[in-house]
């Protein structure tokens, strides 16, 4: 608030409120123009007007092609269209409205560096979730293949041993499970 303690009303700036919609308001729907000025008002003396310094605006976008023409404030107008569609409005000799559209075309660019960021970020992300799949599974068959191995590998021991003691290799392969080519190769 700019009013200090002790100070009087009649030094307040004036303050104004602008409410952009983009619906129509049901009790508005009489009005036939897309922006209206509203002020506090008493309710029985309608004319008496509270104070000058506080004031209300309210602009209905989907009004706007529909009564855009009979806005006395031209400068409005382009400004709603501007609202409307930044990307197409022709900002002319209107500096306000030039560096808004900056201003848009900037922070469109800061998004559109974000979500690239964000692209990025989530292809690492995904590329490091695929290895760390990878490296499991590979893990997974790494010990499956090593667990595997090492039962052939205590298979043939035993073959050998059983061989030491001249068992028949029929009874090797039984016992085993390894064929005969297998229990011959450890001869």
């Amino acid at each position: 608030m700019n009013l200090k303690a002790g100070k009087d009303y009649e030094n307040l700036e004036k303050v104004i409120v602008i409410l952009i919609t983009d619906y129509e308001i049901d009790s508005l729907k009489e009005i036939k123009k897309y922006e209206t000025k509203w002020n506090i008002r008493e309710e029985e003396y309608q004319k008496v007007i509270l104070t000058e310094v506080m004031e209300f605006y309210i602009i209905e976008l989907p009004k706007y092609e529909k009564y855009k023409e009979k806005t006395k404030n031209k400068e409005l107008n382009r400004w709603v269209k501007f609202i409307k569609e930044p990307e197409v409005e022709e900002m002319g000799d209107n500096k306000e409205i030039r560096k808004a559209k900056e201003v848009l075309e900037e922070i469109s660019q800061d998004e559109r560096e974000r979500y690239l960021a964000e692209l990025r970020e989530k292809y690492i992300l995904d590329q490091k979730a695929i290895e760390d799949a990878g490296y499991d599974k590979g893990l997974k068959d790494g010990i499956s293949r090593g667990l595997e191995q090492g039962k052939i590998e205590e298979k043939k021991k035993i073959a050998k041993n059983l061989l030491k003691q001249n068992m028949l290799i029929v009874q090797i392969e039984e016992i085993t499970g390894l064929t005969k080519e297998e229990i011959e190769k450890l001869k």
